[in-house]
């Protein structure tokens, strides 16, 4: 239902922002958080913008059936309340559709939020998400394409071409993912801390050919490789510590295979963005890569896992494809 007001003032004496908002919530989200936070969200929405409706997911995806039948409707802000997945998949649609003038918000109520990291986002602090929003500043940043076809777990037949936030991760990154889904108590930073210091001593390793852009060339045997267009991932460890969401570049890290206890100390240095430091770890920074493995792999795209279907996996940045809500600079 879509909630409209005569006045254009907010309780607090600030204008409320004139654009039509489409706010998807998925519940699912932050291993069950994201329902408890709508109703708190509801309440900061409904103060702070002028014209608002709401639509819940209740299967695996589904936002972006929401997300398309909103660009349809003719929404101008598409809100997408969850974690990287759900932020993922709207952006995706919003991307696809080839519409210059449709913006992504984003609300914080997942597992990792690493993407909003790129913007100061506290995932501790909803209402400072909402003012954010409401105050209508936007940004254009990069996204990244896989164009390879891949299909997610969730939808094992709909292989296709994906757009990216935040990173896609390769190795290590889906041992970690594949153990955090049997922890029952644990959310967000500390779920993907203790399940990594597990799987450090477990995980044995990839293989894979690196090809960039521009033609360099890395035959790997890798902990992990991951290729990102934002800062963080893993709920917030800085693994390209040089990256930002609009410098038209991705950044792959390779991380080189090691004994369990260099693993450790890695991890370590990876906490604070240090791991770069080390003579085992490379950053190439460049517009595509070609990523070749033994067979075609499993692969994290912002927190949700895909199976690729061919063992080379391309991937480019598209340069200020979308326009999101983010602070004033």
């Amino acid at each position: 239902m879509v909630r409209k007001r005569q006045a254009d003032i907010r309780p607090d004496g600030h204008l409320l922002s004139t654009r039509r908002h489409f706010v998807i919530f998925n519940p699912a989200s932050g291993r069950g958080r994201g329902a408890s936070r709508i109703k708190a969200y509801k309440r900061l929405l409904n103060d702070a913008l002028s014209d608002v409706a709401y639509g819940e997911t209740t299967r695996p995806g589904e936002e972006r059936d929401l997300a398309e039948s909103a660009i349809a409707d003719g929404y101008d802000v598409i809100v997408a309340v969850g974690g990287d997945g759900t932020w993922s998949n709207v952006a995706d649609r919003l991307v696809a559709s080839e519409r210059d003038d449709v913006i992504l918000g984003i609300l914080p109520s997942g597992t990792g939020n690493d993407f909003g990291r790129n913007f100061g986002y506290n995932p501790q602090n909803p209402s400072e998400a909402v003012n954010v929003l409401a105050a209508g500043h936007t940004r254009a940043i990069d996204v990244g394409r896989v164009d390879t076809l891949s299909a997610a777990e969730s939808h094992p037949g709909r292989h296709e071409a994906r757009h990216f936030l935040n990173l896609i991760g390769f190795g290590f990154d889906i041992a970690v993912i594949d153990a955090a889904k049997g922890a029952r108590f644990l959310r967000g930073e500390l779920l993907y801390k203790l399940t990594a210091l597990q799987q450090l001593f477990r995980f044995p390793g990839i293989r894979a050919d690196l090809t960039s852009g521009e033609g360099e060339r890395r035959k790997l045997e890798q902990l992990m490789l991951t290729v990102s267009n934002g800062r963080y991932f893993g709920g917030g460890f800085p693994i390209a510590p040089d990256a930002t969401v609009d410098d038209g570049k991705l950044h792959a890290c390779m991380i080189g295979d090691a004994p369990p206890l260099t693993r450790l100390k890695l991890f370590t240095l990876a906490e604070r963005g240090r791991h770069v430091t080390s003579d085992r770890v490379e950053i190439i920074k460049d517009s595509s890569f070609r990523l070749t493995f033994e067979a075609p792999p499993r692969f994290e795209m912002d927190g949700d896992v895909r199976l690729s279907q061919g063992a080379v996996v391309e991937v480019r940045t598209i340069k200020s494809a979308l326009r999101v809500a983010a602070p004033k600079a």
